[in-house]
């Protein structure tokens, strides 16, 4: 089937290089019939203006009718290049089954489609803040729940747990088992990556190349079971986040045998890779080639870029964004690869999104540095050229890599250790709202924070942690690493660190340890508005340590760090002009025990403390 498609492909791209007359592949049946329509249904009350894509066999011009009348009103159509597709545009008036009829000549096709009641409070929905914390679940390697659906016979690839590059049999079951666990952690919000279909004959286990944007993979589940997943966290206070990739699609997504326009994706005569270039849209200097080929060049040879200036492609991405919300109670959305898209579209898209939720958070993996760079794309942003992602959170990049980078070695230098943390925390002041940034010490995409850490000392996973848990933002963590897991083989690069989650029984002592240490940090977390949306003042030093106050009128919690190789005592005194705001005695976040700051305390190598402190009255 791939060996197809891309023949399919280099035929399209082909034709758009050599300016000759664009043909479509049509299908070879020539009777008219309706074979997918999309949105898969709809609700009342939407905002969202509802474009129907209808595709079958020869449906250009059709004439379009449906019953019963009134419930829902044809407002217009246009065709697209190819024959087989027509775009409808309706008005929705009521809740109801319908049957649209689709007629040309002596040709009749028919399609039943739903309009359900919106529930009433679903536009007011809540999304995730600043007072969660995300769990990152890598969907196939996470837990196998339902060995039945590993391989299925309407998937190119088959399960292989032996093939560190094939799909495990992770899926949807097995996060639902797994709901106790993420929130014994503390946890409150659950981010898998993409669940949609993705049919590439290989690597296809990562769910990045899409095939299907309104259906979840078999081997992972079902449309109803994802649904199920979703109200079954909701049950035990967790959130849930959709992962989505509207920069590409896959080789093996079904349209790409028949596209309904040539400028729906991005086509070149021979492969052509993007240049990764994310600053062409700010740099003053830069190349509108440049430019150019950071948005339209294709991220992999299986993943054909999206067109977004192309508006059928643009409203169908908004559309689909939105079905998944209303359709499964979704409280939030990733997007992969943000800053690859074309700019513009995608503030479009984020505004419609957020137009018909207007409390939904969306988070964009905006992978660049400095500071300024990642600043840029999030919503309300002091941009100079005035431009406005209406993205309300982005993933804080800068800050892993400083945590990371102060934790690789010993941090024996000048600038080096933590204080690269303080380096990168005292650059907030760029960003529109600092209590909307994604901060993580890993994920899917990169080694285990144990992988990185010198010598892979646990006590320095450790540290990473109680940053990740007291610093601003939006704590994110990736499966696996509530244990302190390393990668299976580094040497294999993505596969190596997408480790299955191990099982209870499994443990050893340190990955028991590690957990409750990272459990109790993550539950205090829960219930500190403090640490949710107050300020922060740190304090600089040249010997491996760090302290900051996350503090507000009515409270504060303590921070001390001491990265380096030998006990160091906490200099109290250079706190003074917060510290006399607040008792001096307070709780350790981690003990549970009473804590005199205004007395001598050894912090040893390579640990921290945390305290809670009260306003004085």
């Amino acid at each position: 089937m791939k060996n197809y498609l891309l023949c399919a492909v280099a035929a399209l791209l082909l034709a758009a290089c050599n300016n000759q007359p664009k043909e479509t592949v049509t299908v070879s049946n020539a009777e008219q019939t309706i074979q997918r329509v999309e949105p898969l249904s709809w609700w009342t009350d939407m905002k969202t203006p509802l474009t129907l894509m209808f595709y079958g066999n020869d449906l250009q011009d059709s004439k379009v009718s449906v019953e019963p009348k009134g419930g829902i009103i044809i407002k217009g159509q246009h065709n697209a290049e190819s024959r087989n597709y027509l775009f409808v545009d309706v008005d929705v008036r009521k809740a109801g089954d319908y049957t649209f009829t689709l007629s040309k000549g002596d040709k009749v096709s028919t399609w039943q489609y739903t309009i359900s009641t919106r529930r009433a409070d679903s536009r007011d929905r809540q999304s995730f803040t600043s007072a969660d914390v995300i769990y990152l679940i890598m969907s196939d390697r996470f837990v196998d729940g339902d060995e039945s659906n590993n391989s299925t016979d309407d998937t190119a690839e088959k399960a292989d747990k032996s093939d560190i590059d094939g799909r495990y049999g992770g899926d949807i079951q097995g996060i639902i088992n797994s709901l106790d666990h993420i929130a014994e952690l503390g946890a409150t919000t659950i981010w898998p990556t993409p669940l949609l279909l993705d049919n590439e004959e290989d690597w296809s286990y990562h769910g990045y190349a899409c095939s299907d944007y309104y259906h979840i993979d078999p081997r992972f589940g079902t449309n109803e079971l994802y649904k199920e997943m979703v109200r079954q966290a909701h049950e035990k206070g967790l959130k849930f986040i959709m992962d989505i990739v509207s920069n590409h699609a896959g080789l093996a997504h079904w349209w790409m045998k028949d596209l309904p326009y040539q400028d729906w994706i991005h086509q070149y005569p021979q492969f052509t890779n993007t240049n990764n270039a994310f600053s062409t849209n700010y740099d003053p200097n830069a190349s509108q080639y440049d430019l150019k080929l950071n948005e339209s060049g294709w991220f992999d040879t299986h993943m054909p870029d999206m067109n977004l200036d192309n508006p059928d492609l643009l409203q169908y991405f908004k559309q689909f964004a939105i079905w998944w919300i209303e359709y499964a109670d979704l409280d939030g959305l990733r997007v992969d690869t943000y800053p690859y898209n074309e700019r513009m579209p995608m503030s479009e898209w984020c505004k419609a999104v957020r137009n018909e939720y207007p409390n939904i958070n969306i988070v964009g993996e905006c992978w660049t540095r400095p500071t300024s760079n990642v600043a840029y794309w999030q919503a309300g942003a002091y941009n100079a050229d005035g431009f406005n992602s209406n993205l309300p959170s982005v993933m804080d990049f800068p800050l892993e890599e400083a945590i990371r980078q102060a934790l690789e070695n010993d941090g024996n230098y000048w600038g080096g250790g933590l204080a690269k943390v303080y380096d990168v925390l005292s650059q907030d002041y760029l960003y529109a709202d600092v209590n909307k940034l994604l901060l993580f010490v890993g994920n899917h995409d990169m080694d285990h924070i144990a992988d990185v850490v010198y010598k892979n000392d646990m006590r320095r996973v450790k540290l990473a942690m109680t940053m990740i848990a007291t610093i601003r933002g939006i704590p994110q963590l990736f499966a696996g690493d509530e244990y302190g897991q390393r990668s299976a083989d580094l040497s294999k690069g993505h596969s190596g660190l997408r480790r299955p989650l191990p099982a209870k029984a499994d443990l050893t002592a340190q990955e028991k340890d590690m957990f409750d240490y990272q459990s109790r940090l993550f539950q205090f977390r829960k219930n500190e508005a403090v640490i949710h949306t107050g300020k922060t003042m740190h304090f600089l030093s040249r010997d491996n340590t760090y302290a900051y106050f996350r503090y507000n009128a009515d409270g504060a919690v303590f921070v001390y760090l001491n990265a380096s190789d030998s006990p160091k005592q906490i200099p109290a005194d250079h706190y003074a002009e917060i510290l006399d705001k607040y008792c001096n005695t307070g709780v350790d976040v981690i003990t549970g025990k009473e804590t005199d700051l205004s007395k001598e305390i050894t912090v040893e190598p390579l640990s921290s403390i945390v305290v809670k402190l009260t306003a004085k009255h």
